[in-house]
């Protein structure tokens, strides 16, 4: 317990270091900060390609300081983005992450994915699932 009455911010850390460790597992990767990199990228892929509400009750989610990287940057009168296929999704979270040595592209995509399957409550992974295009629900496996 943090002797600074600040128990959220420790348990918030906590939390997203469980988050990236887990998904490092999944991906197979070395670097930490590679795999944030990518959950990052993902999750604002995902963010850009869902409605205002939506956006919120998933980021509901989400720990307190992955939601504060969800919500960076975000344009909330361009989203849901216009072009909505599998391989535009792909291509962006690409020019972010690409050039990791590590990155097998789609595959670690769906490993993102199957972080969120395992952390995030089935009902609103069928909701986010539900409003994204056959093409990229493809990508993201079932809960």
């Amino acid at each position: 317990m943090s002797n600074q009455g600040l128990e959220v911010i420790d348990h918030t850390v906590h939390l997203t270091h469980e988050w990236i460790n887990d998904l490092s597992e999944r991906l197979g990767w070395s670097s930490k900060s590679s795999t944030l990199r990518m959950l990052r990228t993902g999750l604002h892929q995902i963010r850009d390609h869902l409605g205002v509400n939506e956006v919120a009750q998933f980021s509901a989610q989400l720990p307190l300081l992955l939601r504060g990287m969800f919500f960076e940057g975000w344009v909330p009168k361009n989203t849901p983005l216009k072009e909505r296929h599998a391989a535009q999704f792909i291509a962006a979270i690409e020019e972010q992450v690409g050039q990791v040595t590590e990155y097998r592209g789609a595959e670690d995509i769906t490993a993102v994915f199957h972080l969120l399957n395992a952390r995030i409550s089935r009902g609103e992974i069928e909701g986010v699932r539900a409003t994204l295009t056959k093409e990229i629900r493809a990508l993201w496996p079932a809960p």
